[in-house]
């Protein structure tokens, strides 16, 4: 088949230049967050950095990402020395901003990598819908919104994953693909919601008999535990000796942290808060009992326990549950038929459970379903049914990350062009089932899209012309609780062709 164009390097070449503009613009806490992680890994010894406190941004990632920041230290010594000193908080010198964001542009090239691997890998009949699928990925809103714009290394982060999905797609490197996530674990612990798809997969496909699942392939077995017992003991290896693993757990799972971020994320719990504002309005009238010290909880963007006046609380024992039980008849599917297909959909579904039951949910957790999900989403017109809603609400979602004025027409403009093209483009390309569609899904997806455009007018830019700062969580509520919407549609019209493929 003919090479695509333009091809994966030429897209990544003029995004690259695009994100290069884009350097002068906004940037969160998150970038002096990275900035100090840059500066205490480099100035002080390694027991040191999960104790350090100078500022209140405190080493919060596993052992990885705290050996990239120090690896990153090293260059920047030469580009300003004074960017990794632990007592100039908030240092932004455009020295450093730029460096920074320079490293987000170079380490997001093993995304590139990854998604060209994807598309070499994939079969001959599907080359078409993997480079559309790759491409939109690698010029994903989302991203830029996140990474280069708000500031973080998801592109990196990402690339792994994508890796290790190419990886488990053959069985002769399929301890590869283990041995990647493994290493993606001890860059970000996030990704452990992904992991139990990662280990039925290994377990049944790689450590079992193809013949009977009665049968250890004891070779295979070995191999995996000694190459996770590598990479875990290397990152980890030393805070074991030093005994210092309760400190770094505390660090890696504050769960003092509430039930919600400041950002309701677009979950269940989003509708669940939404829902207890609503039966506040109405509590004088039924007579339903009001909790007087939670009133303030799920609505003043602090990070800390939050409270329902009317809804029981929720606690992480619940949401833990909530979201194994959500994960299990996807998981057992991928026990009783493995397929990288149904291992990708099962990975899809772990990040769909984690992101809606979840405890203390980040906005940003929604690339945990975007990413691998979009890797399936052309495979027929009923996958991309469901990937619709997903696309709209996902992006959306995060328009709140980004409330500067100069940044609007940047996150609208770009991100309302990206749906329009890919949702187009899938539409063209997405084969039709040999199954029956979906009809209600369908128009799920058509009526939602359709809704969310005067909701994203509104929540953007009408509410600010006509209130001004007044009601200012009103958008964020809309915006949060219309998404969680679209996300749930799409989780259920997923599992729906999920079972049914």
């Amino acid at each position: 088949m003919a090479e695509q164009y333009p091809s994966i390097a030429q897209c990544a070449i003029l995004a690259t230049a695009f994100k290069i503009l884009l350097f002068p613009a906004y940037k969160s806490t998150d970038f002096e967050v990275h900035r100090n992680w840059l500066a205490l890994t480099h100035s002080l010894p390694v027991r040191e950095w999960y104790y350090e406190s100078t500022s209140e941004w405190t080493l919060d990632y596993p052992p990885g990402f705290a050996y990239f920041e120090w690896l990153l230290s090293q260059v920047a010594r030469y580009v300003d020395p004074a960017m990794l000193d632990i007592r100039k908080l908030e240092y932004d010198s455009w020295q450093a901003v730029y460096f920074q964001r320079t490293t987000v542009i170079l380490t997001e090239c093993l995304l590139i990598y990854s998604l060209n691997r994807y598309v070499r890998s994939s079969p001959s009949p599907a080359k078409q819908t993997s480079y559309a699928a790759a491409v939109s990925i690698m010029l994903s809103p989302a991203l830029l919104i996140i990474d280069h714009i708000h500031f973080q290394y998801n592109g990196f982060l990402y690339g792994i994953l994508v890796l290790s999905l190419v990886t488990a797609r053959k069985q002769s490197t399929l301890l590869l693909g283990g041995l990647l996530f493994a290493l993606l674990l001890c860059l970000k612990h996030i990704y452990l919601y992904l992991a139990p798809a990662y280990f039925v997969y290994l377990l049944r496909v790689y450590c079992l008999s193809s013949k009977s699942v009665l049968r250890i392939r004891f070779g295979n077995t070995t191999s995996l535990a000694s190459g996770l017992l590598i990479v875990f003991g290397a990152m980890f290896g030393p805070f074991v000796y030093w005994k210092q693993m309760d400190q770094l757990f505390a660090r890696l799972f504050p769960f003092a942290r509430g039930l919600c971020h400041a950002y309701w994320a677009p979950n269940v719990w989003s509708i669940y808060s939404f829902t207890d504002r609503v039966l506040l309005l109405v509590a004088p009238r039924f007579g339903f009992t009001i909790d007087t010290n939670a009133l303030n909880s799920v609505t003043r963007g602090l990070v800390g326990d939050s409270s329902f006046a009317c809804l029981p609380n929720v606690s992480p024992r619940t949401t833990f549950m909530l979201t194994l039980v959500s994960q299990m008849p996807s998981l057992i599917k991928l026990f009783l038929r493995p397929s990288w297909e149904t291992f990708v959909g099962a990975v899809s579904l772990c990040g769909y459970s984690s992101f809606l039951f979840g405890w203390h949910v980040h906005e940003k957790a929604i690339l945990l379903v975007i990413i691998p999900f979009s890797l399936l989403a052309l495979r027929d017109r009923r996958y991309l049914g469901a990937f619709r809603p997903l696309a709209v609400a996902g992006h959306v979602s995060l328009f709140p990350l980004l409330f500067t004025a100069a940044e609007f027409p940047i996150k609208t403009v770009y991100t309302v062009f990206w749906l329009i093209l890919f949702l187009l483009v899938f539409d063209r390309l997405a084969p039709v089932p040999s199954r029956p569609r979906v009809f209600l899904l369908d128009r799920f997806s058509l009526l939602y899209i359709t809704v969310s455009i005067p909701l994203i007018l509104y929540c953007s830019l009408v509410h600010r012309l006509v209130l001004g700062e007044r009601y200012e969580f009103v958008p964020l509520m809309f915006t949060s609780s219309y998404s969680a919407i679209g996300v749930v549609g799409s989780w259920i019209g997923f599992l729906v062709v999920y079972f049914t493929s």
